[in-house]
């Protein structure tokens, strides 16, 4: 619906002008509304009001019979929609028609306001030294379900975990197993807990095998945390992914770094201080140049990472999304610099804030380091994997959360995720109750479903490409289950409120089993995004 008021607003409107359409809060205020008349009134040169009832007066003119019931300007200029009811009802026949094609939004061409991309999208990407962390978690399920939004908006996208598996952290891990086995002197700097005493006495012969080898043992028990690590990804939480980047085998072992580093020298922006090597990337936005090659000659992290995305930029992709964890805020400048400099622009950097359990414990210490803390497999096993990944994804990723153990674990209404399948389950048994009678849905005539409480779930299931195509191109991925609550709200008022089994107008009754079976349909094409099950039963 809002495509289509923005195709009828461009034929008064540059092509080019951005139109920004929301959904009001009140109905009373439009089921769309937009403020393009304040953007307008300046190119115009007369009052953002005298725009807007111009502007509705022409849309009206050109509108299709019957598809508003209303447009009006509302000062101080605004212009707000209402959609004619036969117009909703039309567009529920359309997602009957198109079923899970309905909610896939096709990029326009290449350019332009929503252009197909090729995109990397990076999450996770924890060092293989250890299991992973509740924010690990956060990230990992945010990144996921970014990664399948974008692919249903039509985009080309690789998800990608990038493993550090060489340098400074895991020759620290090598020395840490050797420290438990008494074969260095212990260091505060050195990695703990029961997991690394643990490998290092199942795996005695490997560490005493390499003494003086501090490196190549952090390499070989490297791999037997990432096997873990990509069990509870995969197996445990859902988590997918397209692509596994070794950092020692695609990045050094092809010379990326080194590729990375005579870019920067051929355009002008290493240069040598010190004895070492340094990038400005306080020309572009840092708050101050950064080392990329010490005083010994070893290259940094970060010059380890630009080469990471020049590989990136290498094999073809567009734009790059780097999902982060919340002790990496100070890296987004310089990496935003390097990526500049490598000509990928379309480069962004998400940082995701802390989590901390409650409701059912102590709040969980985040320090893998220290070996204190509440890992992401033990919150998946404590309250399953759909909660685990709703209740994440309900809060924005910039925002520290709270996640609430006693609810996550609660088999009722309270619980969100519970409310949201619920909705599902309840739809799917009134198709199998109805369906098993011989009374089937229809596709047309939907004309009598104008009660308050039938079209306002028409409307919330319309919406389903709009927040899709929003969260491709704003990342606000939470405005996912918000949906997902709000729809099974409306589904659940139109059950308590509305007759579907045992109404006798027989069609009426079609028409909400078509309404139910477009519910049901547009649920599990938002369960699949979001990465949660589609219950049979509750």
């Amino acid at each position: 619906m809002r495509e289509k008021i923005k195709k009828l607003l461009h034929d008064f409107i540059p092509e080019d002008a951005k139109i920004e359409i929301s959904v009001p809060e009140l109905e009373a205020n439009g089921h769309y509304s937009t403020n393009v008349a304040f953007l307008l009134s300046k190119e115009r040169k007369q009052p953002p009001m005298v725009v807007a009832e111009s502007l509705a007066k022409r849309v009206l003119e050109t509108a299709p019979a019957g598809f508003f019931k209303r447009v009006s300007a509302a000062s101080p200029g605004f212009l707000n929609f209402w959609i004619a009811d036969g117009a909703w009802q039309e567009e529920l026949g359309a997602i009957l028609k198109m079923k899970n094609k309905y909610g896939r939004v096709t990029p326009r061409g290449t350019r332009g306001e929503f252009a197909k991309k090729r995109i990397q999208v990076e999450y996770v990407s924890a060092n293989p030294t250890g299991p992973l962390t509740l924010a690990n978690g956060r990230g990992g399920f945010f990144g996921d379900v970014l990664s399948n939004v974008l692919k249903w908006t039509g985009h080309g996208v690789e998800g990608e975990y990038y493993v550090n598996d060489t340098g400074n952290q895991i020759l620290t891990l090598g020395k840490s197993l050797l420290a438990v086995l008494g074969v260095l002197p212990d260091d505060e700097n050195f990695y703990r807990g029961g997991y690394i005493a643990e490998w290092a006495k199942k795996n005695r012969r490997i560490v005493l095998a390499h003494k003086g080898k501090p490196l190549k043992l952090g390499k070989r028990a490297a791999k037997d945390f990432l096997k873990s690590i990509k069990t509870t990804l995969e197996k445990k939480a859902g988590i997918k992914f397209d692509r596994w980047t070794s950092e020692d085998k695609h990045i050094y072992k092809k010379n990326f770094v080194k590729k990375a580093r005579e870019i920067f020298e051929r355009k002008g922006f290493a240069y040598s201080k010190e004895g070492a090597l340094w990038l400005k990337t306080a020309e572009l936005g840092d708050d101050k140049d950064r080392v990329i090659v010490t005083s010994d000659g070893s290259p940094t992290y970060f010059l380890a990472d630009a080469g990471h995305y020049l590989e990136t930029k290498k094999r073809g992709f567009d734009a790059k999304i780097n999902i982060l964890g919340p002790d990496h805020y100070g890296y987004v400048a310089r990496i935003q610099a390097a990526a500049k400099i490598l000509d990928l622009p379309d480069s962004r950097v998400i940082i995701t804030q802390a989590v901390r359990l409650t409701g059912g414990g102590e709040e969980g210490k985040m320090s893998k380091r220290k070996g204190v803390f509440t890992t992401f497999e033990e919150l998946v096993k404590e309250v399953g994997r759909d909660a685990a990944r709703f209740f994440f994804l309900m809060h924005s990723v910039g925002s520290h959360m709270d996640f609430d153990l006693a609810l996550a674990k609660e088999r009722s209404q309270k619980n969100p995720v519970y409310y949201a399948q619920y909705a599902y389950v309840r739809a799917a048994s009134i198709l199998r109750k109805l369906t098993t009678n011989n009374r089937r849905p229809i596709t047309k005539k939907l004309n009598s479903l104008n009660t308050k409480e039938d079209l306002a779930l028409i409307r919330l299931l319309a919406r389903l490409p709009e927040v899709l195509r929003d969260i491709a191109e704003d990342y606000q991925v939470h405005h996912l289950t918000r949906y997902a609550l709000e729809l099974a709200r409306a589904f659940h008022n139109f059950y308590e409120r509305e007759r579907i089994i045992g109404e006798k107008n027989a069609d009426l009754a079609k028409a909400r089993l078509a309404l139910v079976l477009a519910t049901k349909q547009i649920f599990e094409d938002l369960f699949k995004v979001l990465g949660i099950s589609a219950p049979r039963k509750m």
